[in-house]
C-alpha cells in the first residue's frame, strides 16, 4: 500500500496474532461458525493463502487474527511442526450472557471440537468452555470474567 491510501496509527497499536493453518478454508469456515469473528481481506500469492478476520465495525484500536496457509514448495517453515495454542494457551471470547457458554458449548458437542465442558472457575475466570479449531488451538468462550467490564471502567467507556 502507498502511504496515499494508508492510514498509520498515531501510535503504538497491537495489532494481531497470526497462526499457520493447514486448510485456511476449513480454518475460516470454523471461526465464521463458533466466533463473532468476520472474514476482512483474503488474498493469495507466490507463498500461499492468507486472511484477516477480525470484529465487524469500526474500531480506534483494530485487532486481527491473522491466518495463513503456506504453498509446500514456498513454505518457509516448512520444517516445523504447525504450532497450536494448547492446551492452557488460547484465544477468549467474553460472551454477555452465561446461557450463551452453555449454548457454544452445544454446538461445539454437536460439532466434535467441544474440549473443556462448561465449567464455573474461581474469579476472574468466571464460566468457561473451551473449543478446539481445525488445527487444534484452543478457543476459550467465557462470561463474567470481567475483561470487558474492567476496561471500560479504567478508561470510563461505553459499548
Amino acid at each position: 500500500m502507498s502511504d496515499a491510501t494508508n492510514t498509520h496509527p498515531t501510535a503504538a497499536r497491537w495489532t494481531h496474532i497470526a497462526l499457520r493453518v493447514r486448510d485456511i478454508d476449513a480454518t475460516i469456515a470454523w471461526y465464521g461458525e463458533f466466533t463473532p469473528l468476520a472474514l476482512i481481506d483474503r488474498r493469495e500469492d507466490d507463498m500461499g493463502y492468507g486472511a484477516w478476520l477480525g470484529m465487524p465495525g469500526e474500531t480506534n484500536n483494530p485487532f486481527i487474527l491473522v491466518l495463513a496457509q503456506f504453498f509446500a514448495a514456498t513454505d518457509p517453515f516448512a520444517d516445523a511442526p504447525i504450532a497450536t495454542l494448547a492446551p492452557f494457551a488460547h484465544f477468549g471470547i467474553e460472551l454477555p450472557n452465561k446461557d450463551d457458554v452453555d449454548a457454544i458449548a452445544e454446538r461445539g458437542k454437536a460439532a466434535g471440537c467441544l474440549d473443556m465442558a462448561p465449567t464455573m472457575l474461581p474469579q476472574p475466570i468466571g464460566y468457561i468452555t473451551m473449543l478446539r479449531d481445525p488445527d487444534g488451538n484452543m478457543v476459550e468462550f467465557s462470561w463474567d470474567q470481567g475483561v470487558f467490564s474492567t476496561l471500560q471502567e479504567r478508561w470510563n467507556t461505553s459499548d
